[in-house]
Parts: C-alpha cells; structure tokens; sequence
C-alpha cells in the first residue's frame, strides 16, 4: 500500500496521456536526447518484455538486436523525456516478463502476433447492424415477392 501524501504529490507530475502498450508489443519510443545545447529525438524500435513499479516509479524495459547483440534500455514511464511510444506490433504473451527471450536466437525470437480489433466492439457492432439491416431488406423482399 502507498502513502496517500506521496500519491497526491506525485499526480502533478504523472503522464497525462496514458501511454498504450502491453507486455509482447514492439514499440517505437521517441526519446528526447540533449547534447550539450541542442535536443534531439532518438527512436529505440524493440520489444516490450517487462513492466514494473507503480506511479512515478513504473518503468517498461525494451530489448532490441543491434549487431548481433541484445541490448535492453529500461524508460521510466512518466519522464519527459519520454515523448511517445508507438504501437507497431502486438504481441501474444502468457507471461508478465519475458525474459526468456534473452535465451532466444533467429526466428525462435518471435512472437505470434495478437489481433487487435481497430475500432472495438462498438464499431463492429455498427457494422454488423448496418449488414444486417441490408440483408433483412433483401430477404424481406424475396419474401414479399414469394
């Protein structure tokens, strides 16, 4: 249990667009460099194998294959330096830490693909009723002709 001082502290300073992703996912996180005086943003592409912490302590690790070699980079969720974490691939896990996938070499690094619905159940229900609406048109039509 956390301190409710601490919580209402740390609400100041927490991301206010939530960022999307799961356990599984291949990102893109944009994070923002300083070089002396100049800023930079610096795309790191890998997958998402682990998730910790809670508030301004939650962090996501991603590991990436860079010549050969793994290289994982842990982001604190909430830094702003954090600009953005984009979703470019959904992936299907059981596990909360995948951590096994260190171990993994070549084509046995991949994970299945999860299917995600675009717009959720509302869209597909709106669709569903829109085609149903044509096709009870069309058979109440043959059976009027009938």
């Amino acid at each position: 249990m956390r301190n409710r001082l601490i919580e209402g502290v740390e609400t100041d300073h927490l991301r206010k667009n939530a960022l999307k992703f799961e356990i599984g996912d291949t990102v893109k996180v944009s994070y923002r460099i300083r070089e002396g005086n100049k800023e930079r943003i610096q795309p790191f592409i890998g997958v998402v194998i682990a998730r910790r912490g809670a508030g301004m302590n939650a962090t996501f690790t991603v590991r990436r294959i860079v010549n050969n070699e793994g290289v994982e980079r842990v982001f604190p969720l909430h830094s702003p330096f954090v600009v953005d974490v984009e979703r470019i691939r959904s992936g299907k896990t059981r596990r909360a830490k995948l951590y096994f996938l260190r171990d993994r070499v070549g084509k046995a690094r991949k994970l299945r693909e999860r299917r995600v619905s675009i717009g959720g159940p509302e869209a597909e229900g709106a669709s569903e009723e829109a085609g149903g609406a044509t096709e009870n048109s069309e058979s109440g039509a043959a059976l009027a002709g009938v």
